[in-house]
């Protein structure tokens, strides 16, 4: 155990130097166009809501499971907001029409991410096929409810939630940064924690240790639900409008980040940390690019093709640099007790 220990912590100090030097390059590549306050603002309004999808996947991921619906979900709890601060009379009510908005969105996520946990938990569905099922029946009620329209036009105070800062902090930054310290907590800190990773590392196991196995599927795809109705949340304050097929981009993204946080596919390990430096290497990146446009020297072959092309030879490089620890996992989980 102590050995799969080190290889965790080494795979997250790779990750830290991956995201410095991609730091590094693009500072050097853009000079003081990227180095600037109005640069690391911008990728800080940025990078939250990618950041809280990314911990609902890593939640799932570690049971062994994957929750696919989560930009449904966010969309569809972020349409139950919308249709709260779109009425006429939000205006004059606007701080009962927020907290009943983010309310009614929270309640809408955690009761999908329910759903999902009792199809996987107690019904048996394979958690892909399960939440690919949800993600079609959550966008679609959202079809039905818009017809395809977007919900536009929510007060002031409501924007301030994607737009606005604390203490100079832009509060996408506070939540994705609240949510994290939670969950972090929870993975590390709580019987709820440990038993969500025994689970995602053998779940055999874990049944005859005596864990409830279905309850636990159901408190992590709530889980799940909860972290993506806060990232909807956030998206639709941010851009002030709602619809229900914003950020579909966002899935496989989210999956990248977790990939690239040295979250294991198979269930059983995944950090916050790890999703830091992940969603922040490619900020970093993404932003860089973005930059490199107005540079003469590289402007003409930049594009979002090259986008997709640096962020899936980044997720290689990292891959090939956890070589070792897969292997050191592999070996880890033939030991004996004792070791």
């Amino acid at each position: 155990m102590r050995n799969r220990a080190k290889t965790r912590e080494s795979s997250l100090f790779r990750l830290l130097v991956v995201t410095l030097a991609v730091f590094a390059s693009m500072s050097l590549l853009n000079g003081s166009r990227f180095f600037s306050y109005r640069t690391f603002a911008s990728m800080c309004f940025q990078f939250p809501e990618l950041g809280v999808f990314s911990l609902a996947i890593m939640i799932s991921l570690i049971t062994g499971g994957i929750d696919l619906s989560i930009i449904s979900v966010a969309n569809l709890a972020g349409l139950a907001a919308a249709f709260v601060l779109a009425r006429p009379e939000a205006a004059s009510h606007a701080g009962f029409s927020v907290v009943t908005a983010i309310s009614l969105a929270l309640v809408t996520s955690l009761a999908c991410g329910l759903f999902n946990g009792w199809l996987v938990g107690y019904m048996g569905i394979t958690p892909i096929l399960a939440t690919l099922g949800t993600m079609q029946l959550f966008m679609g009620i959202a079809f039905v409810l818009t017809k395809g329209h977007a919900v536009a036009g929510y007060p002031d105070a409501f924007q301030t939630i994607g737009n606005g800062t604390l203490l100079f902090v832009p509060i996408p930054l506070v939540l994705f940064l609240a949510s994290s310290f939670v969950l972090q907590i929870l993975l590390s800190r709580t019987a709820l924690g440990m038993q969500l990773c025994m689970m995602g590392t053998n779940p055999t196991a874990a049944v005859f240790a005596g864990l409830d196995v279905r309850r636990l599927q159901l408190k992590t795809y709530a889980l799940s639900g909860l972290l993506a109705g806060i990232a909807g949340l956030i998206v639709i304050a941010r851009t002030n409008s709602a619809k229900a097929d914003y950020g579909t981009s966002y899935l496989l993204q989210a999956v990248l980040v977790a990939i690239l946080a040295g979250v294991d596919p198979r269930g059983g390990f995944g950090t916050v940390w790890g999703i830091l430096l992940a969603v922040l290497s490619l900020q970093f990146l993404s932003s860089g690019l973005n930059l490199l446009r107005f540079q003469e020297f590289a402007g003409p072959y930049i594009n979002n093709f090259t986008k997709e092309f640096t962020w899936g030879a980044l997720l290689l490089l990292v891959m090939a640099l956890r070589g070792p620890y897969r292997a050191s996992v592999r070996r880890s989980r033939h030991e004996s007790p004792r070791s």
